[in-house]
């Protein structure tokens, strides 16, 4: 597994799902219930400042990033910065901290591109679009998501896992382990209902 092979190919995964969010869509529901799209956005956003700045400065700081007006572009602006900082210092990635705990440079940048990826699902289903997580980038995240997310986590950062049919993509196969339900249930908020 590459690190910076991985963040890439989620930014783009991500990316691809971004750029169908409408101005009209921010208050719009997503599959993470206690966040509108507008949310989502910021979150997703914020998750891609703590990366730069683990990258490019060694430190990830305890402070949320300030919201932006326009949390598509911030995104997309940031998402771009992460990859140059990465590019920059792949050769020899600083030992990143989170407050006072030192980490993997790889293994942040990884963990990086599992929360990338599962939220680029989370905001094109908010916009009512089948986007499947890509299986090849699937299949290396899973094992990550195994090692990372503990039981723990369940109920504070991950619903308890679903269960899925028999022969489930392995995209699918993430999002079921991550709580989310990957078919094509979930009906979005405001405006006119569509089914994804």
């Amino acid at each position: 597994m590459n690190p910076g092979e991985l963040l890439e190919r989620s930014l783009a995964y991500t990316l691809g799902s971004v750029a169908a969010v409408p101005r009209e869509g921010l208050r719009w529901a997503t599959p993470c219930a206690e966040w509108d799209l507008g949310d989502l956005l910021h979150h997703l956003d914020d998750s891609v400042e703590a990366l730069y700045e683990g990258v490019a400065d060694g430190r990830v700081g305890l402070c949320p990033a300030r919201r932006s007006v326009d949390p598509v572009c911030a995104f997309r602006a940031r998402a771009g910065a992460l990859l140059g900082a990465w590019a920059a210092v792949s050769a020899a990635p600083p030992a990143p901290a989170v407050g006072d705990r030192s980490l993997d440079a790889g293994l942040l940048v990884a963990v990086g591109a599992l929360e990338i990826a599962v939220h680029g699902w989370d905001v094109a289903r908010a916009c009512g679009r089948a986007r499947p997580i890509p299986s090849a980038l699937a299949v290396e995240l899973l094992p990550l998501a195994h090692l990372v997310v503990a039981d723990a986590d369940r109920g504070v950062r991950f619903a308890d896992p679903v269960d899925v049919p028999p022969r489930t993509l392995p995209g699918g196969l993430l999002l079921a382990f991550l709580g989310r339900r990957p078919q094509p249930r979930f009906l979005f908020g405001a405006g006119p209902v569509r089914l994804p």
